[in-house]
């Protein structure tokens, strides 16, 4: 038995992967969607992420559940279409540096949630993982879970955008500033800056780093903890390197084309910003990551810089996803969220069923809005 939906219309605001992921759903489900973006679709964060699959570390139980469901989506996504080469399974491999190692316990962790892992010494990364410098690995050793991999998420944005557009969706690129319409209380649709306007029964706001200040002018408060992200591709290379790296210095991938993607906290904090808003990446910074991604790489490779990719990266203040509707106006919903590509489709799938049959996931339940409101 089919269930109808309860609204006929939505405006999804935003157009990375949370966004467009939502607006697919939505389509799937039956509701007219209207899409809009202020350039083109998957070009903000979405288009600089490392996009590592992965639950690792530690975060709370409802957070790791959540990570789980997105990485199960991603699987079932992998086996219909088996040929991409723009989602990879092969694994993450993690170690801390020798001052502050918690390698152990973290193990320790992830095996008692049922999180697939194998603390490995480096004499078993010498032997089972290609590509990388057991050298590198301190002597507690290495985490690897065989559970993990990274998307492109700019490749799967183009997937999912031409399966929204055959169900009918529209898509409305270069718009510049679009802010959701309140009316009476309630989200009644969404205004451009050049005048144009949409009339929706639902909006989600979408817009990576930018959600907590367009929030806060409606009087919503979300905190917030954005940096500046470096993410630096070098051009295409030989190099057996399949796993995803998370190292102390340096967390690297593979990209579709051979080419490595790598990013660092440490990066981020030298990224200059000036006062016209442009962002500069120090060529000693760049250069600095390139000579931490050699030194855990083996053999070592000659690396050139091809791209280097700066913006803000959405991450809000308690570091744990901010998805669903917001209490005080009936009608909008948000998704901000630092993980990004791990939950984009299931976070899209949630989002969608909600603002479609006006429900309340219990998945979401500790990820509303509305506990920043109760600060």
């Amino acid at each position: 038995m089919s269930i109808s939906p309860t609204i006929q219309s939505s405006i999804v605001i935003g157009g990375g992967i949370l966004g467009v992921s939502t607006a697919v759903q939505l389509a799937r489900i039956g509701v007219s969607v209207t899409l809009v973006n202020d350039g083109p679709v998957g070009k903000g964060a979405s288009g600089r992420s490392l996009a590592w699959l992965n639950s690792s570390r530690r975060r709370s139980d409802a957070y790791h559940r959540l990570r789980l469901a997105g990485i199960e989506r991603y699987r079932v996504l992998a086996q219909s279409h088996p040929s991409k080469d723009w989602l990879r399974f092969d694994g993450g491999l993690t170690w801390d540096d020798e001052t502050d190692n918690d390698i152990a316990d973290v193990y320790r962790y992830e095996r008692d949630l049922g999180y697939q892992a194998e603390l490995l010494s480096p004499e078993k990364v010498a032997a089972r993982i290609s590509g990388v410098d057991a050298a590198a690995v301190t002597a507690p050793g290495a985490i690897f879970n065989p559970n993990e991999g990274w998307v492109d998420l700019p490749e799967l944005i183009k997937l999912l955008v031409a399966e929204f557009t055959d169900l009918g969706g529209t898509i409305v690129t270069d718009a510049g500033e679009v802010e959701p319409v309140i009316e009476n209380g309630r989200a009644t649709g969404a205004r451009a800056s050049n005048g144009s306007t949409w009339h929706a029964d639902a909006v989600l706001l979408a817009t990576g780093p930018s959600v907590p200040a367009m929030s806060r002018r409606l009087g919503i408060e979300i905190d917030d903890d954005s940096p500046i992200a470096l993410l630096v591709e070098t051009k295409p290379i030989e190099h057996p390197l399949a796993v995803v790296l998370n190292t102390p210095r340096v967390a690297i991938r593979r990209t579709p084309t051979g080419a490595l993607f790598m990013d660092s906290a440490w990066s981020e904090e030298e990224v200059v910003v000036h006062e016209d808003g442009r962002y500069e990446a120090r060529p000693e910074t760049v250069e600095g990551l390139l000579r931490e991604a050699r030194n855990v790489l083996e053999p070592k490779p000659d690396l050139e810089v091809q791209t280097v990719h700066m913006g803000s990266k959405p991450i809000p203040g308690d570091g744990e996803p901010v998805l669903g509707q917001v209490q005080s106006i009936p009608g909008l919903y948000v998704a901000f969220s630092h993980s990004g590509a791990t939950l984009g489709l299931v976070a899209g799938e949630i989002l969608a069923e909600e603002m479609a049959f006006d429900l309340r996931h219990p998945l979401l339940e500790t990820f509303r809005p509305e506990r920043f409101a109760s600060k």
